[in-house]
C-alpha cells in the first residue's frame, strides 16, 4: 500500500486530509511541524508527501530543500497564504505540485491520481491483483453513484458534488458551503451531518443574516440571567444546543466582526462562555458554514476576519448556479409538482415537454428556489396541465 505523509501545523486539516487520502486507498500519516516531518521522512520511506509552507520550527520550503538534499521524494506543497510566486519557487525547487487552502478536493484527487494512481495500477496489473480500497474506520465501504437522500439531480456537476459530500462528510472536517442565493446551500448542510458519525445527534442551523448584530452573539453562546435587560432567565447557546452534532452557520458573511472574534476561540479551543458569564463551557461540535459572498472580498474590505476564514475553509464545497444544471429541471419540476398535489390533496398536474424546454430556457437568477416558485404558481393558475403556453404567461 503506497504511504503518504501529511506535515501541517492545523490538526483539523491534518485529520480531514488523512481521511480523505486514506478513502482512495493509501496509508497516512501525521507531522505536526516541519522538525518532525524533516525527521520521519528521513527516517522513513514515503510515496508522496503533502506538506504546509507556512509552520513553526522549520517551514515547508526548508523541508522540501533538506530533503531533496539527502533523497528523493514527491512533494505537494500547500498554503493558505498562496501567491504566482511562491507556487512557481516550489515547483523549482522540486515539488511535484502545489495546492492552495481552502483545499480543492478536485485538485487533491487529481494530483494523487497523476503522481501514484497510474504506478500503482501498473503494479496491480502485473500481480493480475484489483486495486484495493482500505475500508472506513466504521467499515463502511465506499459506495458507487452516492446520491443524498434530500437532494434531487443527476447532472454531472450534481454527481461530482455528491462525490464530494461523500468524501468529506465522514470526517470532522470543517465545510464552507459557497454558492449563490437559492441553489441549496442548506441541502448540503443537511446531507453532510445525515451522513457523518454525528447524524444521530443534533443538527441546528443560524441564519446569520437574519438575526440583529445585538442579539447574535447570545443566540450563538447563550446568555446568563441579568446580563442584559431582556435576559430575565439564562439561555443555551446554539453552539451547547449542537453539542455532538452539526452548527450550521448560513450566511456566515453576514455575521458582525465581534461575533466572528468570539467564533474564532470557540473553533480554536473548543470551549464558549455565555454571555454575561465567566465559565468556560467545553464543546464538540462540527461547524459548517456557508455564504454567498466573496468572503475573500470581504477580507479585503474589513467584513471578514482572514483568520476565521481559514479556520472555517478546511474544505470548500461549491453548489452549481441551476444554469449549470439545466437538465436537472425535469426531475425537479416533477419533484415539485409531486409535493405540491400531496399538499393540496389534488391529482398531480401534468406538464408538456414544451413547458419543460421553455423552462429549460429561462434565466434562473434566483435558482432552484426560483423555479419551485414558478411551478407552484403554473400548477394554481393551470388547470391540471401545464403547456408551454402557460411558462411564457405566467414564468
Amino acid at each position: 500500500m503506497r504511504k503518504i505523509l501529511i506535515i501541517d501545523d492545523e490538526k483539523a486539516i491534518r485529520y480531514s486530509l488523512k481521511d480523505i487520502i486514506e478513502y482512495e486507498g493509501y496509508e497516512v500519516v501525521e507531522a505536526e511541524d516541519g522538525a518532525i516531518g524533516l525527521r520521519m521522512i528521513l527516517e522513513n520511506d514515503y510515496d508522496m508527501v503533502f506538506c504546509d509552507i507556512k509552520m513553526p520550527k522549520l517551514d515547508g520550503i526548508e523541508v522540501l530543500e533538506k530533503t531533496l538534499n539527502e533523497k528523493y521524494v514527491k512533494f505537494c506543497m500547500i498554503s493558505g497564504h498562496g501567491t504566482i510566486s511562491t507556487a512557481v519557487e516550489c515547483l523549482k525547487k522540486g515539488a511535484v505540485d502545489y495546492i492552495e487552502k481552502p483545499i480543492d478536493l478536485n485538485k487533491l484527487l487529481k494530483v494523487l491520481k497523476d503522481n501514484l494512481s497510474t504506478e500503482q495500477e501498473n503494479i496491480n496489473q502485473r500481480n493480475n491483483k484489483p486495486l484495493q480500497k482500505k475500508d472506513k474506520p466504521n467499515n463502511r465501504a465506499k459506495s458507487e453513484g452516492f446520491h443524498p437522500s434530500n437532494m434531487i439531480g443527476n447532472s454531472p456537476v450534481m454527481k461530482e458534488m455528491y462525490s464530494f459530500i461523500e468524501k468529506v462528510g465522514m470526517t470532522d472536517a470543517r465545510i464552507l458551503i459557497t454558492g449563490a442565493n437559492g441553489t441549496g446551500k442548506e441541502l448540503v448542510a443537511k446531507a453532510l451531518h445525515n451522513i457523518s458519525p454525528r447524524k444521530d445527534n443534533s443538527f441546528v442551523e443560524v441564519n446569520c443574516a437574519a438575526i440583529p448584530a445585538e442579539l447574535i452573539e447570545s443566540e450563538l453562546f447563550g446568555h446568563e440571567k441579568g446580563s442584559f435587560t431582556s435576559a430575565i432567565k439564562q439561555r443555551k447557546g446554539n453552539f451547547e444546543i449542537a453539542d455532538k452534532g452539526t452548527l450550521f452557520l448560513d450566511e456566515i458573511g453576514d455575521m458582525s466582526l465581534s461575533a466572528q472574534a468570539k467564533v474564532l476561540r470557540a473553533l480554536q479551543e473548543n470551549k464558549i462562555t455565555r454571555v454575561g458569564g465567566e465559565k468556560d463551557i467545553l464543546i464538540d461540535v462540527r461547524v459548517i458554514a456557508a455564504t454567498n459572498k466573496n468572503l475573500k472580498e470581504e477580507i479585503e474590505k474589513g467584513n471578514f476576519r482572514e483568520d476565521l476564514y481559514h479556520r472555517l475553509s478546511v474544505i470548500v464545497i461549491k453548489v452549481p448556479d441551476l444554469k449549470e444544471r439545466l437538465e436537472d429541471i425535469p426531475l425537479l419540476v416533477d419533484s415539485f409538482l409531486d409535493n405540491y398535489a400531496s399538499q393540496m390533496n389534488i391529482p398531480k398536474p401534468k406538464i408538456s415537454s414544451g413547458a419543460i424546454n421553455r423552462l429549460q430556457k429561462m434565466n434562473w437568477s434566483g435558482n432552484v428556489r426560483e423555479l419551485k416558485n414558478i411551478t407552484e404558481r403554473l400548477a394554481i393558475l393551470c388547470d391540471g396541465e401545464i403547456g408551454e403556453k402557460d411558462v411564457e404567461k405566467y414564468g
